[in-house]
């Protein structure tokens, strides 16, 4: 049986572009009411899904402040009633050697890549107890468990979020709310298309599938950890990353 979304409703962070859109797209063709965040005005995705026949619409939010966060998902659940799925997917970087980055850009990506997390799951996981039903997934990345240099802000935000991830699904688990983080690898994105070329083949060379991920294949291992068929999976990191790391 196909997995169904219908009539949940999801927010996904951070969904203008790349993964984020990805997935909000995802979670529409499967039935969901899907709800689009950003820091900015935008209106394409939720067009794109209501032109495909979908149900979407758009919240803006500067997820750098921690009452921001909080308001994005009560403005959610007053908009539609509840909030089934959080997909905390929205980040930034700010790259540096450890001897240049500025306590600012330390801040700005750990409140937004990290904090946010934390504050949106909290809000979230008190309108899902009262249903007893409830979808968190935590988008990570393979530097979180590897590290990275020049992204020490980066790499510390994506390791705390399985932290999150973990700490959050024990405390959730009985009343049917799961708690999962996606690793994710080399995804090409707008974003990773920047990446010089020369880094872009020294990267692939550490990719036993000998090519990079698509925002597509994301999407669809979050369809399914939102889905009802993964309900005993929880707490766990799941990493889709062509076989980079192995350990």
């Amino acid at each position: 049986m196909t997995p169904s979304l219908s009539d949940k409703v999801a927010l996904v962070t951070g969904s203008t572009q790349g993964i984020g859109k990805g997935i909000a797209l995802k979670f529409a063709s499967m039935g969901a009411i899907v709800v689009v965040h950003g820091s900015r005005p935008s209106t394409a995705v939720v067009q794109e899904i209501t032109s495909a026949g979908g149900k979407a619409s758009y919240l803006q939010a500067d997820l750098s402040q921690a009452s921001k966060a909080s308001e994005l998902v009560d403005k959610v659940v007053e908009a539609h009633g509840s909030i089934d799925i959080l997909v905390n997917n929205a980040g930034i970087n700010k790259e540096a050697s450890i001897l240049r980055m500025s306590d600012a850009d330390w801040d700005e990506v750990m409140n937004i890549n990290l904090k946010a997390a934390f504050v949106t799951s909290r809000t979230a996981v008190k309108h899902m107890l009262r249903k007893r039903w409830g979808r968190i997934i935590n988008m990570s990345s393979v530097i979180g468990e590897m590290g990275n240099a020049w992204q020490a802000n980066y790499a510390a935000a994506k390791a705390g979020m399985l932290g999150l991830t973990k700490s959050t699904a024990m405390e959730v688990a009985t009343r049917n709310i799961t708690v999962n983080a996606i690793a994710a690898g080399f995804i090409e994105t707008d974003m990773t298309k920047k990446v010089p070329e020369a880094m872009r083949l020294e990267i692939l060379k550490r990719i036993p599938a000998g090519r990079f991920g698509t925002t597509e294949e994301v999407a669809n291992l979050a369809a399914f950890l939102a889905s009802e068929e993964s309900s005993y999976i929880t707490g766990q990191v799941l990493r889709i990353d062509g076989g980079m790391l192995r350990a």
